[in-house]
């Protein structure tokens, strides 16, 4: 996993509300436990019209959505089933975050632990991003904030320990192999065992 400590980037708008995530990956491209190639499937069903060919006016198959890494998504964002494929297929397309006024738990948690940025912010910063597709911001990881193009300065709500993850660039099990001495300590010196 690479750290993330800031993002600067235009953001790409999706004008969608409710998006799931068989919309992100629709679950018949679920039959690997592999990353890579992913990216190819996301928003498969909207991307790609029934003969294979990119549906050019798909947001994400215009040229200006090229390079940018923040998708600016409606409310209610990730909901459906969980799948941690959602967010390995937004992080293989190149994305690194998504803005939206709702996304749902089971998301935001998967999408935490794969450092994949979901932020949560209020409604009139969002509808202006909604309103203004390519605007460039700065994500601040440490300081959980987004700053606009105006430079104001948006807070986000992020938990410690997810912050430490993605400043450090490492999942659960990293963290907890960080600590593999600590842990093998209290194992030895306990005076009970399992």
């Amino acid at each position: 996993m690479q750290p993330i400590s800031t993002l600067t980037s235009k953001t790409v708008v999706l004008n969608a509300t409710d998006v799931d995530t068989d919309q992100i990956i629709p679950a018949r491209f679920l039959t690997t436990t592999s990353r890579e190639g992913l990216g190819d499937q996301l928003f498969h069903d909207w991307r790609f019209q029934a003969d294979g060919t990119p549906d050019t006016e798909f947001v994400l198959n215009r040229p200006d959505a090229e390079g940018c890494t923040i998708l600016v998504a409606g409310r209610n964002f990730g909901c459906g089933s969980s799948r941690e494929h959602a967010p390995w297929a937004l992080l293989d397309f190149g994305l690194r975050a998504v803005i939206s006024t709702e996304i749902a738990d089971i998301f935001r948690s998967n999408a935490l632990k794969n450092s994949f940025l979901p932020i949560v912010i209020d409604e009139t910063p969002h509808e202006w991003l909604m309103a203004n597709p390519g605007a460039e911001v700065q994500i601040d990881v440490q300081e959980s904030s987004l700053t606009l193009p105006d430079g104001a300065v948006v807070k986000y709500p992020i938990d410690d320990f997810a912050r430490y993850c993605l400043l450090e660039g490492i999942d659960q099990l990293g963290f907890l192999r960080n600590h593999i001495d600590d842990i093998q300590t209290f194992e030895e010196q306990r005076t009970w065992k399992p």
